[in-house]
């Protein structure tokens, strides 16, 4: 068995290959994290507030003040290997939304084009021409030309984080996988809306639809990666 005899979901399953992580077949995905969804002070968490729903503000609080710091560490370690860096966004092409996908006009998802609520958060922003894909779905993969451009990039690994975990960082991963990509979610540095929704989506992703890493993991697999390439190793 590769997994513990007593884990029904994975006991059977060969564990997924390692990913080699070098520039030009790898990109780090930062998902999603724009101050619609991933600042307290704007789009959802401002909205939640004012109807007095505050259950759950101080978690995504502090699940804020983990993952931005490990994203921005993540983001420094790709610029300077040359990884590409990349993001998600949820942004319309019009100011009243009438693009968006379905889900998202019942849900009442909507981030204007050129508006706050779509800028990705001010510590983490794109550096010089790294890339931005707006979406009007849960997965960037449904909505956007990311495929054909990671795949004109020759890309075939992609490290995720950002939020929400249980959301559009699982769709993401999942379709990505579906694609032929290789995957890695970085645990620290994605949240959800609960512990228990954050963790529950780890435990279905990985093995699976991922390989699921914290930030340590991911930096040390790149120092890993330039050791071996400068040293002419292979594994």
């Amino acid at each position: 068995m590769y997994y513990p005899p007593d884990d029904p979901y994975l006991n059977w399953r060969p564990p997924l290959p390692a990913l080699s992580l070098t520039a030009g077949s790898t990109a780090l995905l930062v998902i999603d994290m724009q101050y619609a969804d991933a600042s307290l002070d704007h789009g959802i968490f401002a909205r939640k507030r004012q109807l007095g729903l505050t259950a759950g503000l101080d978690y995504f609080a502090q699940a804020l003040s983990i993952i931005v710091p490990n994203i921005r560490r993540l983001q420094q370690t790709c610029r300077a290997i040359a990884i590409e860096v990349m993001f998600s966004r949820i942004q319309a092409m019009t100011r009243d939304g009438r693009d968006r996908g379905r889900i998202h006009k019942d849900l009442n998802i909507h981030s204007p084009a050129a508006s706050r609520d779509a800028d990705i958060l001010d510590e983490i922003a794109p550096v010089g021409d790294e890339m931005v894909f707006s979406k009007t779905t849960g997965s960037v993969f449904n909505s956007s030309h990311i495929h054909h451009v990671l795949t004109s990039m020759g890309i075939r690994n992609l490290i995720m984080g950002g939020v929400m975990t249980s959301g559009c960082v699982e769709s993401a991963a999942r379709d990505a996988t579906d694609l032929g990509y290789g995957v890695i979610v970085v645990s620290d540095a994605c949240a959800s809306w609960t512990e228990e929704l954050h963790r529950a989506s780890l435990r279905v992703m990985d093995g699976v639809f991922a390989r699921v890493k914290t930030t340590d993991e991911v930096v040390e697999a790149f120092h890993q990666e330039q050791h071996d390439s400068s040293t002419g190793l292979t594994r």
